[in-house]
């Protein structure tokens, strides 16, 4: 009768199946840290603009305000993008030949608007208004992240549900009165006072931890 297989099938064989098992328990073994990486969540991960903005210069090098470019974030579910003439107010007198500024120019002179990329998305199953979380007191920096040492901007949290139910569990640590709301860095409380001022705002504005976590909240 003649051999099928060859002598050193066997021992490819069972070459094979040990290295499928091997790669059966990496997976197991690093898929988890994998799912909790900053490739995966985008933390720290610059997204590229059509103009190499700096939050870094233009917050903590310039003090401009959050508001100024992020209009509606005190009115409405998205803070915005700055339109160009927002950027024109001052870029129309400095830096006015700027090469890197060149598509500001370009979108001024055609009327056609910057396209910018966003960097805090949030996927489309999820509801988020802006609005609310500013009026109730919770500041920039909290979602945001430190922006102002981003020479260019990434992703400063990771937006997934445990990061937004740790906040909804304990609403009190992340308020802020209204004027340290855009504050970079946010101005150091004594722990104490601090904790004493956000119980008294959750319990002004009826933050409730046991209906902050319901599905509906942001699953609508």
């Amino acid at each position: 009768m003649a051999q099928i297989f060859t002598p050193s099938f066997d021992t490819y064989f069972r070459l094979g199946l040990i290295l499928a098992a091997l790669a059966v328990a990496a997976l197991a073994l690093l898929g988890p840290v994998a799912a909790g990486s900053s490739y995966q969540s985008g933390v720290g991960w610059p997204v590229v603009q059509p103009v190499p903005f700096s939050h870094e210069h233009h917050v903590a090098g310039l003090g401009i305000d959050c508001r100024f470019c992020h209009a509606t974030v005190e009115t409405g579910p998205h803070a915005g993008f700055p339109s160009t003439h927002v950027c024109m107010t001052c870029h129309s007198q400095i830096w006015r030949q700027a090469p890197m500024l060149a598509p500001v120019r370009q979108s001024l002179a055609s009327g056609r608007p910057l396209v910018w990329n966003r960097v805090a998305k949030l996927p489309d199953f999820v509801f988020f208004d802006h609005a609310i979380h500013v009026d109730r007191g919770v500041a920039c920096v909290e979602c945001h992240g430190r922006v102002d040492r981003m020479p260019l901007l990434a992703r400063g949290r990771p937006f997934e549900m445990k990061f937004c139910l740790d906040c909804h569990r304990d609403p009190a640590a992340r308020l802020r009165p209204a004027s340290e709301l855009t504050a970079m860095p946010p101005p150091a409380w004594d722990a104490a006072e601090h904790r004493r001022f956000a119980l008294a705002a959750a319990r002004r504005f009826g933050l409730d931890p046991a209906r902050l976590d319901k599905c509906d909240i942001c699953h609508r």
